[in-house]
């Protein structure tokens, strides 16, 4: 069952241990979230241009 005691007990250790990123831990962290979402875009393209190519849609 949910312990709501408990729940907030691990939220405030959580927050606790929580800092603000450096500038450069944010850029490097936006640069791979960006590579990863255009990856999968690009996949993505790739499999309906396929799928339209067969005329499977």
């Amino acid at each position: 069952m949910f312990n709501l005691k408990s729940f907030t007990k691990q939220c405030l250790r959580v927050w606790k241990l929580l800092k603000k990123p450096s500038k450069t831990e944010f850029t490097t962290i936006a640069k791979v979230s960006a590579i990863g979402l255009a990856l999968i875009g690009v996949i993505g393209f790739a499999i309906s241009l396929l799928m339209e190519f067969l005329g499977l849609v």
